[in-house]
């Protein structure tokens, strides 16, 4: 059939206008100012057809604790796409945090070929970033997490999702960003108070939010014993933790970086130990109980303490194991030798004609010190374990946890560290959160810990001198939740009243110097880059 010529025309055109628009679309560079911010382009066959990518902020991220450097650059910045991928190493170690990254923004994981709209995380052992140190790079719309450690990578990843949950992503430039001490925590008196297993996980997972990195346990006191023992089942409380819980716990710390220290606290605070062995309870001369004190002078009360530190010493893979000291009651007497004459005259037959009570007691705690070190431990203890004088003198390797200045011969944190030990500030002035606010304690805010509290601060609210400001001398500290008043609050009060200190606690830890937010601005922004 005969076609019309217009008809004709008309066909000839159409194909012309195709053949030009295959030809513009082939040419078009990558970049084009029509494609605003870039876009993903095809890789292949049945690929769909490029989109562009969203931009990021103008502004600095804001995180919590806030990164300590940001190094501006021009550009679009980085925000989640739906074709956003977490790259990394399959054969390296950030599997883990690539994973978790990847769900945290609701993203697809990938093992090669970051590209633009991409998150990559990269170990290199010369990043120059430090231990828990990270580099967070942005460009070309392309985010790159470089660290010399997998802690570090982890911390990276921290910041990337508070940028996203504050400002939708990230704005164009660098963030370099590490610690100023390398222990950051909480201490947890699951002693006295019972905590289930799921809230100790909660609390691992606010506090990795946080970059705190360390969990202390103190599960044995005259109230409870906490954990399951296969070494001395009779001491253990109805409510406890199994080690099954306690494996649990440390594997999802180890996962958020988080290392769980143990304590068993002695020779002090061991009532359930001595009401399941009656022979090992410390007396006076005149037969009356001592509440919470071991017979140190007895071999039988080593023994038992002993077996308890190899048990948990394996049970816990951390690198430290804390070993108490503090509160021997023995040594609130007046005159030890005279109230306990069968410690004085054990120490006289160890140490000399000179020695007394407190010998013994600083012996015992060398004693255990020893123990953990064979272990493959750093011990570390209470500063009112530490005593002064005497024939027999601390043992040198050793961290001191400093809490107090109210103690029998109370000193001053600078006698400490003069003699070379390490102090952990646990400065009950600021970090001491005491279930009923007994013995003129109060519940501490995280308003005065942000605004006044430095980790310098070990005692009352002054510094130690300007040479032991460092991480050398105050590796870092932790906030303490005790349970002397166990049902004061529930544990939903205890997590929701120590959320502000350990958010200020968090901060002043990974940078001490003045924060650059007032409180509230602290708070509000917490509030939006913390999962609820």
């Amino acid at each position: 059939m005969r076609q019309a010529p217009w008809r004709i025309c008309a066909l000839a055109g159409a194909v012309a206008l195709i053949a030009l628009a295959l030809v513009v679309t082939m040419t078009r560079p990558s970049g084009d100012p029509h494609d605003e911010a870039g876009s993903r382009q095809p890789g292949g066959v049945g690929e769909s057809p490029a989109t562009p990518l969203p931009t990021g902020p103008d502004e600095a991220p804001r995180t919590v604790p806030a990164v300590r450097s940001f190094d501006a650059a021009p550009g679009p910045g980085w925000a989640p796409a739906d074709s956003t991928r977490v790259v990394t190493d399959p054969d390296g170690s950030l599997t883990d945090e690539a994973d978790r990254l990847a769900d945290e923004l609701s993203v697809d994981r990938a093992d090669e070929d970051a590209g633009p709209g991409d998150i990559e995380l990269v170990l290199d052992d010369g990043a120059d970033s430090g231990a828990e140190g990270y580099r967070l790079r942005t460009d070309d719309q392309r985010v790159t997490i470089t660290a010399e450690t997998d802690a570090g990578a982890f911390y990276g990843t921290v910041t990337l999702v508070q940028a996203v949950r504050d400002q939708g992503g990230i704005a164009q430039g660098t963030v370099e960003d590490r610690p100023d001490r390398p222990q950051r925590g909480l201490s947890l008196d699951i002693a006295r108070k019972h905590y289930d297993a799921e809230w100790i996980e909660a609390r691992l997972r606010e506090m990795a939010e946080l970059k705190l990195n360390q969990l202390q346990l103190h599960f044995s006191d005259d109230q409870g014993f906490r954990i399951e023992s296969e070494s001395h089942p009779e001491i253990v409380s109805d409510d406890h933790l199994t080690k099954d819980q306690v494996t649990d716990i440390i594997r999802l710390a180890q996962s958020l970086h988080i290392d769980v220290i143990p304590e068993i606290d002695s020779p002090g605070h061991l009532g359930v130990v001595t009401e399941a062995h009656p022979d090992l309870q410390l007396r006076e001369q005149d037969g009356s109980a001592t509440p919470g004190a071991i017979d140190i002078a007895n071999p039988d009360s080593a023994e038992i303490v002993d077996d308890l530190l190899r048990e948990y010493a394996e049970l816990f893979p951390s690198d430290y194991l804390h070993l108490g000291g503090d509160e021997y009651a023995a040594l609130y007497k007046s005159d030890p030798d005279a109230s306990y004459p069968d410690l004085a005259e054990a120490a006289r037959e160890r140490f000399g004609d000179d020695a007394g009570v407190t010998d013994l007691a600083t012996g015992w705690l060398n004693d255990r010190a020893d123990v953990a070190r064979d272990a493959g431990k750093t011990p570390q203890v209470w500063n009112d374990g530490m005593h002064a004088g005497g024939e027999v003198q601390p043992d040198q390797e050793r961290e001191v946890t400093y809490w107090t200045g109210r103690e029998i011969g109370a000193r001053e944190p600078v006698e400490y560290l003069e003699g070379g030990w390490p102090l952990v500030n646990m400065n009950s002035e600021y970090l001491y959160y005491v279930l009923g606010e007994p013995n003129e304690f109060t519940y501490p805010t995280g308003e005065r810990i942000y605004q006044e509290w430095t980790p310098d601060v070990v005692r009352g609210s002054e510094p130690v001198p300007e040479e032991f400001r460092d991480a050398e001398h105050v590796p870092g500290g932790r906030f303490a939740v005790w349970g002397d008043i166990a049902d004061a609050q529930t544990q939903d009060e205890v997590a929701a009243g120590i959320t502000g200190p350990l958010r200020a606690v968090a901060q002043k830890l990974w940078d001490p110097a003045e924060p650059e937010l007032e409180w509230a601005e602290f708070s509000q922004l917490a509030d939006r880059v913390t999962a609820a």
